[in-house]
């Protein structure tokens, strides 16, 4: 079932999503070659709370961290741990927060030190790719159309997109229906209406498509080891079409302020 939100719940989960982009902020402020994974995952927590919030995937469903940290060819899902980050590396950072009994749900992958140039691009075209599905995120869409948006986008420039893994309603629950995938057709799918909100996430590979879960059963990473980048957006569907909960301004401010 998809659950509808009003302006006022609305305006209560763009209080949990910019939670999580202060959070992606204050990391973006320490990711550097030397630092783990897991000494991230305990500032997003400590500031979290400090905040009022509750970390959004501690626990859900066995997850044991509060962010999951995705490095290099892993996909999504990396569990945090104690191994440094190294330079050239890239790490996805998905945060989640429970703030007002409503979610948030937000990705960005950060470079740390100095990347290969091709990466650079996977990254900036995956980046540019949610905002095309996030274009077509309107009440005269289609979820279908989101997805055509992104994979045609990515495909053009080379990139493969993960078909298993997709993006998400969101609301007093973390995961809700429907499911976004990041490929499909034009005008197939539900019906895209007022009050949906919605997790777009593309999920977008170097090499090929094809994926495999590790042996800690939540990382996915791809089979041929190539990078992946992962950025997503919480965005509501209004008569003005997309309203973007999230936000990536906190953490750009940073990255810029330190290039």
């Amino acid at each position: 079932m998809i659950f509808l939100k009003t302006k006022e719940e609305i305006e209560l989960m763009r209080q949990s999503n910019m939670l999580v982009a202060q959070t992606l902020g204050e990391l973006a402020k320490i990711i550097k070659p030397g630092v783990t994974t897991l000494e991230l995952d305990k500032v997003a927590e400590t500031f979290i709370r400090d905040n009022e919030g509750v970390p959004g995937f501690l626990d859900y469903n066995g997850f044991p961290n509060s962010l999951c940290t995705s490095v290099n060819e892993q996909v999504v899902h990396g569990i945090p741990n104690d191994k440094p980050l190294e330079d050239g590396d890239i790490v996805s950072i998905d945060c989640g927060v429970l703030l007002n009994g409503f979610y948030g749900d937000s990705a960005y992958t950060f470079e740390v030190g100095n990347v290969k140039p091709e990466i650079k691009e996977l990254l900036r075209v995956t980046k540019e790719s949610l905002y095309k599905g996030i274009e077509m995120a309107q009440e005269s869409k289609r979820i279908g159309d989101i997805g055509h948006a992104v994979q045609s986008y990515c495909e053009a420039h080379g990139y493969s997109v993960v078909r298993e893994m997709v993006g998400h309603g969101v609301g007093k629950s973390l995961h809700e229906a429907p499911e976004v995938p990041n490929y499909g057709r034009r005008g197939n799918g539900p019906k895209l209406r007022e009050g949906m909100v919605i997790a777009i996430e593309p999920m977008i590979n170097l090499g090929k498509r094809n994926i495999y879960m590790e042996s800690d059963n939540w990382t996915i990473s791809t089979v041929d080891k190539s990078p992946s980048a992962h950025f997503e957006h919480t965005v509501a569907i209004t008569k003005n079409g997309a309203d973007i909960l999230s936000s990536f301004k906190f953490a750009e401010e940073v990255l810029t302020l330190q290039s």
